[in-house]
């Protein structure tokens, strides 16, 4: 049989599914996972099975296969078509193509590890609950509140949203995300897609005891080459007003939940809207520090930003205890001072930050831009180095044991 008439594995993903979170091409080592203003998919031709994007995925739609021809294999262009997966071959139509179904060929490689973050959470970690409401199935949450939470005027324009879902069952953990599907259609007539984003409010609620959650939401006003482009999701978030009703799907995410035992250590490395989870678990510490339900645990946060107005949160942040978190800010565009990365502020604490790497009871969470992530690892190696300690053995552990959790895009 001709080896264009054997059949692979093709690794595909449910357009119907999929949030467009952008996790798989982040993750994908072979530069396999493409998309475009509509759909991500998969080069058959480039992907080689290394699973290393599946694991990642929020809603798993990556997590889907067909068997087909090589020669006939789904080409990119079809698969950015699509608005549904096709059915899988039949016997017949395998026939007709001049291949049997049992002549199944598998890609055998080496699994790759696209990088440190863990796959799974803590061991203390509360069960979360995810995907409970599909595109299929959205939940309707009422618009609580729309606050902008930078200083007004400056470049980057911040919200917090809060989002009510009276006596409907959503329940949330820190380190969680959600789907918003905004409203409206693109520019083929379609409805959107939904986006995703990390919750910033801890599990009882963003006020305590009520069935709501909040977002830290971006306007987006530019992609990251600086060309004007207006968010359809941000700009739709930024704009609600109170009352209003919004679609959401998930929840999403099983592995960047925070430890939940007393004597944990929390190292939070963000930028920007990345804070939102961080945020989420300095709330809930903070609430059970009040009730005096937890001792011990320290609280670490690297926090970056362009400028001390373009940073969410900075006030509430400043009216935090000193005993009970760690704050170090860096700010890359202030003007007359030199630029400072989140990077910069962990090598200069290098001594703090290397005793809590030795400690076995703590986790690190780093959330923002794909780009802060090397830089962050390089920082991670060097203190650890400087405490004597062997990155590539500590790092394998902290992925392993579910202590390091990359969220970045």
């Amino acid at each position: 049989m001709l080896t264009e008439n054997l059949l692979i594995q093709q690794h595909l993903i449910d357009p119907e599914i999929c949030i467009r979170c952008n996790t798989c091409e982040a993750s994908c080592p072979e530069g396999a996972v493409t998309h475009d203003d509509r759909n991500y998919v998969v080069d058959a031709q480039k992907c080689n099975h290394c699973m290393a994007c599946v694991p990642p995925c929020p809603t798993g739609s990556i997590d889907n296969w067909r068997s087909m021809p090589r020669a006939k294999a789904y080409s990119v262009e079809a698969q950015l078509g699509w608005d549904e997966l096709p059915p899988a071959l039949s016997d017949e139509q395998f026939k007709a193509l001049g291949v049997l179904p049992e002549s199944i060929s598998s890609v055998n490689a080496e699994p790759h590890s696209a990088s440190h973050g863990a796959t799974v959470p803590p061991w203390s970690a509360a069960h979360p609950y995810t995907n409970l409401h599909g595109p299929k199935n959205p939940i309707t949450a009422t618009v609580v509140g729309n606050v902008q939470v930078n200083e007004a005027g400056t470049a980057n324009e911040t919200h917090h949203i809060m989002l009510d879902f009276g006596s409907m069952p959503f329940p949330v953990l820190e380190g969680q995300s959600i789907g918003i599907v905004p409203s409206g259609a693109d520019a083929s007539g379609k409805a959107h897609h939904a986006r995703q984003y990390s919750v910033a409010s801890p599990r009882n609620g963003e006020r305590a005891g009520y069935n709501n959650l909040s977002l830290t939401v971006k306007r987006v006003k530019e992609d990251h080459q600086g060309q004007a482009i207006k968010g359809v999701c941000s700009n739709y978030l930024c704009d609600l007003q109170v009352g209003q009703k919004v679609q959401v799907i998930g929840p999403f995410g099983s592995s960047f939940l925070m430890p939940n035992h007393p004597q944990s250590n929390i190292v939070m490395i963000c930028t920007g809207t990345g804070s939102a989870p961080m945020r989420a678990m300095t709330e809930w510490r903070r609430r059970l520090r009040q009730t005096g339900k937890f001792e011990g645990g320290k609280l670490m946060l690297f926090f970056g930003a362009r400028t001390q107005q373009e940073l969410p949160y900075f006030g509430p942040l400043q009216k935090l205890p000193k005993d009970f978190i760690d704050i170090n800010f860096a700010f890359s565009r202030t003007p007359g001072q030199p630029k400072r990365y989140v990077q910069d502020l962990m090598q200069e604490r290098a001594a703090d930050l290397g005793a809590l790497l030795k400690d076995g009871n703590t986790c690190i969470y780093v959330c923002g831009l794909k780009r802060m992530e090397e830089g962050v690892l390089v920082a991670l190696h060097d203190v650890a180095t400087q405490a004597g300690m062997n990155w590539s053995d500590l790092g394998a552990m902290l992925q392993k044991e579910g202590r390091l959790h990359l969220e970045t895009y």
